[in-house]
């Protein structure tokens, strides 16, 4: 099926929010969605429901009970770290092959979109040698950056453009998540990126003002949905 992959520039910067977004935007235009958000950290058994897992599933109308989240997170850790030092800590390291060829299964069924959220940053290691942009390259499928409008994003989000490009695996669409009380607006954040990152498209979420935050950004996803798609 059609699988698009979803990583950003750093940790907390709205990758679920955007995948969740995403995934109810194509459901209510009648596609048929599956999500997997494979490696988690932090997680916490007596609060499935606070779990990115749990938000993804319950995007895409399913219960978020722990077989559910199981299936598409079967690389759980408990510490809040990155996946290598959570495997050292839990003995329990990533089989890498092995997180490539579960992504590949679900790619390969029968269906409509795959929405495949990453952990972390592009950067975040899986293993001794294996980080989530390895994870994107093996799998050789549309990725969105998803990226935020705090002080010193310009940066971070240039550093993984240029490190996306020289490994030959563009976004098909940068999307700008409005951080909370950032100094910095949307509109100037645009226009400093466009400088440096056409001719990928760069598109915005609000996070801030009053509305429904699925009513008022219905078009930017509306516009993530097609470029993906078409990728």
């Amino acid at each position: 099926m059609p699988a698009v992959f979803i990583t950003a520039t750093g940790t907390d910067i709205g990758k679920t929010f955007v995948t969740a977004g995403l995934a109810r935007y194509l459901r209510a235009h009648n596609r048929k969605v599956a999500v997997l958000k494979p490696v988690v950290s932090g997680f916490d058994i007596a609060a499935l429901a606070g779990s990115d897992s749990a938000v993804l599933l319950e995007s895409v109308g399913q219960r978020p009970d722990l077989g559910a989240i199981e299936s598409i997170s079967p690389w759980r850790f408990t510490a809040p770290l990155s996946p290598d030092m959570a495997g050292r800590l839990e003995g329990e390291a990533i089989d890498f092959p092995g997180l490539v060829a579960f992504c590949r299964a679900a790619i390969d069924k029968t269906g409509d979109v795959l929405l495949i959220e990453g952990i972390g940053g592009l950067m975040v290691p899986f293993t001794a040698n294996k980080t989530v942009l390895d994870l994107i390259e093996a799998l050789r499928i549309p990725s969105i950056l998803v990226a935020g409008t705090y002080v010193g994003t310009l940066s971070h989000t240039l550093t993984a453009m240029d490190v996306m490009a020289r490994r030959g695996v563009n976004p098909a669409a940068l999307v700008l998540n409005e951080t909370a009380g950032s100094a910095a607006s949307i509109a100037e954040t645009v226009v400093s990126l466009r400088h440096f990152c056409d001719p990928v498209p760069i598109l915005s979420i609000a996070r801030e003002g009053t509305g429904n935050p699925a009513d008022i950004n219905a078009a930017s996803f509306g516009k993530i949905a097609d470029l993906v798609l078409t990728a």
